[in-house]
């Protein structure tokens, strides 16, 4: 089952009809004028053919939680997962080593300057 944060839905708080259009522009990160503006340019050029489809979609999507993200950076960052979730594990795997490195980096440096704790756990070896 998919998680919340990486589900399409209907977006009502920013819909001007059924709210599919503001649905993807969450989904995907991209301002819903312009999704708008692209399903209206393709709904010319299909002849008003993707009407049914969003008709089709605001019936079968659910409705967006209302507190589905806690703050804005929360939705930027699952808006980033959903977009490219290989990246995303790269950039927390950087992240994670970032803070293991300082993390290393603040261990020895109270170590080496406590000389008690470093005779201590060279004791303990």
């Amino acid at each position: 089952m998919n998680s919340p944060r990486t589900t399409l839905y209907r977006d009502k708080q920013n819909a001007k009809l059924m709210g599919v259009c503001a649905g993807i522009a969450d989904y995907t990160g991209v301002n819903a004028l312009w999704v708008r503006l692209g399903f209206i340019g393709l709904t010319f050029v299909a002849g008003g053919g993707t009407i049914p489809f969003y008709f089709i979609a605001g019936l079968l999507l659910n409705k967006k939680p209302p507190h589905l993200y806690v703050d804005r950076e929360e939705q930027q960052y699952w808006q980033r997962v959903r977009q490219s979730p290989k990246r995303t594990a790269r950039e927390i795997r950087a992240r994670m080593r970032d803070i293991d490195r300082r993390l290393a980096e603040v261990e020895t440096y109270y170590v080496s300057s406590n000389p008690r704790l470093t005779a201590e756990i060279e004791r303990l070896r």
